[in-house]
């Protein structure tokens, strides 16, 4: 058997979001079918493996950054990855189950990654992080309900503390304490009692736990498999099947018709008076985070009024409401007709409001990249899903993305849907790609003309430098000015407009009939008449297209084709 760390440490950390990540992965589609409490809409399991594929991620920058430093580099330390970990999850949180697991992360981290923190943790160590963990969580929510993943989780805590020995017997101890209570959830809430199913949000919890078990012990924990936990209460097994279509079975009709996420810089204070707001606004309240930074959630029908709230509290961002529709979440359990898939859908990621908007008009799924925030693998493998189509054209729209957006072909290929991956390197590209799509035509040949509009579209983006660093061009300030092209700095300007039009210059010398402009907020008025000028006046029968972007990463995208 392979060695197994008997602390917990920066690389028990690593390995446990990992193993936490695959088993979520494994168990979603049978969480979200057990999803009635607090809104039926079927996305608990979803929802945790967005948040732990956010964590998880965060880690691995953390390692990522540490290898780089050299072969003297001793690597990143306990605190160092908890809060990767507790801070990745705060960021990526979806939905009330992300958004609580996110603070028994985050609980977590406090104890392990505090002034004094060890290296590693022993079993008592563990122990207190567990149980800080479900004390905060349940702080976090507005009004605590039993029978929830909040149950399950101080459950958890209560086993561990009483456990005694190494981590690997402190985590067994929660984990079987977490999957007895897990169990007797629906005896503690009448609507999972109705329905026939344990909490889904506890259901996922218990999977966290699994994977902290093997990571620690080297052994999958009983009871365990690919579906997940085979779960009883008084000998009898609770189903985990879709709920049933009782009319009273899951919740009551008339609920609020929105969920309300965001991330808001604040200070606590601020944070203190936007929950007794967002309170008496809604419900499924949950405010997590800290040291000036939250996640928000709630279940309001004035959508508006929330988000107003968080910008009188501070600076409210990365803001997503989802309407539950009439009939469907707060529709007291109806069976909900199956949809018919749509022969074809494209599916692309965008950098700004603006081209989310553009995109959509011609018919794509849009998923939006805001700067500094790339999708994850599974927020791609969701709008793929949302598409609800037969085949799908995915277009990543940056080299960078084009793992992630592999990673999530790869994942929705496994559930009977045919993908074809575009190699799109620039929102430009996409639009290019788009305008030659053709549903009606075999998948083949429209994946065919697509990437051949793409591969034809050369592209370039002008940007202000954030520090100092080498470029293909030379040495760059900070607020310099950048021209991209093809990915590679090739002007550096101190005038935006003067630079834009040195790079335009550039990709023109080599022919082209098109010119497709981006326009990032962040550009001077004029930028667009310039080159357009410089476009009627210099390249005969060239045409020129503008495009407002919105807030995206570069002041200006340039497309040739």
């Amino acid at each position: 058997m392979p060695q197994v760390p008997q602390t917990f440490d920066a690389l028990a950390v690593r390995a446990w979001c990992g193993l936490a990540l695959d088993a979520l992965g494994r168990a979603r589609e049978e969480i979200d079918a057990i999803n009635v409490y607090p809104v039926a809409d079927g996305d608990t399991g979803t929802n945790l493996y967005l948040t732990m594929e956010s964590a998880a991620t965060a880690v691995e920058a953390v390692f990522a950054g540490h290898e780089a430093g050299g072969g003297g580099d001793p690597g990143p330390t306990l605190a160092d990855a908890v809060r990767a970990m507790a801070h990745g999850a705060l960021i990526g949180a979806r939905g009330n189950s992300g958004t609580i697991l996110a603070q028994l992360l985050r609980g977590m981290a406090q104890v392990l990654a505090g002034a004094d923190a060890p290296a590693y943790a022993d079993g008592t160590g563990l122990g207190l992080a567990l149980r800080h963990a479900a004390d905060s969580a349940r702080q976090a929510v507005a009004h605590p309900v039993e029978g929830t993943v909040l149950t399950v989780a101080s459950a958890a805590a209560d086993a561990a503390g009483d456990a005694g020995g190494d981590c690997g017997a402190v985590a067994r101890a929660a984990y079987e304490g977490a999957r007895t209570a897990l169990a007797e959830t629906p005896d503690r809430l009448d609507v999972l009692r109705q329905a026939g199913v344990v909490d889904a949000g506890g259901r996922g919890l218990v999977t966290v736990l699994a994977a902290l078990v093997e990571t620690l012990t080297g052994e999958t924990p009983r009871g365990t498999a690919a579906r997940g936990p085979g779960l009883h209460a008084r000998g009898g097994a609770h189903t985990v099947a879709a709920p049933c279509a009782d009319d009273d079975a899951v919740a009551g009709p008339g609920g609020p018709a929105f969920e309300v996420i965001y991330l808001l810089e604040a200070e606590d204070a601020a944070v203190a008076r936007l929950r007794e707001r967002l309170d008496a606004l809604g419900d499924s309240l949950v405010v997590v985070g800290g040291d000036g930074l939250w996640n928000v959630h709630v279940h309001v029908d004035d959508a508006g009024a929330a988000v107003e709230a968080g910008v009188e509290a501070g600076r409210p961002y990365r803001i997503r409401i989802t309407h539950f529709g009439d009939g469907d979440a707060h529709a007291a359990g109806a069976e909900r007709a199956p949809v018919e898939r749509v022969q074809r859908a494209v599916v692309a990621v965008v950098p700004g409001e603006g081209l989310a908007g553009l995109y959509t008009e011609a018919g794509a799924t849009a998923v939006l990249a805001r700067p500094g925030e790339p999708p994850a693998s599974g927020e791609l493998v969701q709008a793929v899903r949302r598409a609800h189509a037969r085949e799908v054209v995915l277009l990543p729209n940056d080299a960078e993305l084009r793992h992630t957006a592999a990673a999530a072909a790869e994942q929705v290929r496994a559930e009977g849907v045919r993908v074809a991956l575009i190699p799109t390197r620039s929102a430009v590209q996409g639009i290019a790609a788009l305008a030659v799509h053709e549903p009606e035509r075999r998948f083949d040949e429209d994946v065919v003309a697509m990437t051949s509009a793409a591969g034809a579209t050369r592209y370039a983006e002008v940007t202000v430098a954030e520090r100092q660093s080498w470029t293909m061009a030379g040495i760059c300030q900070a607020g310099d000015v950048l021209g991209l092209v093809d990915g590679d700095v090739a002007v550096i300007g101190q005038d935006l407009t003067e630079t834009a039009l040195a790079v335009l210059d550039r990709m023109l010398a080599a022919g082209g009939e098109l010119v497709t402009l981006v326009v990032g907020d962040g550009a001077p008025e004029s930028v667009a008449e310039r080159l357009e000028a410089r476009v009627r006046e210099g390249y005969l029968a060239v045409d020129t297209v503008v495009y407002h972007g919105g807030r995206q990463g570069s002041v200006l995208l340039i497309g040739v084709e």
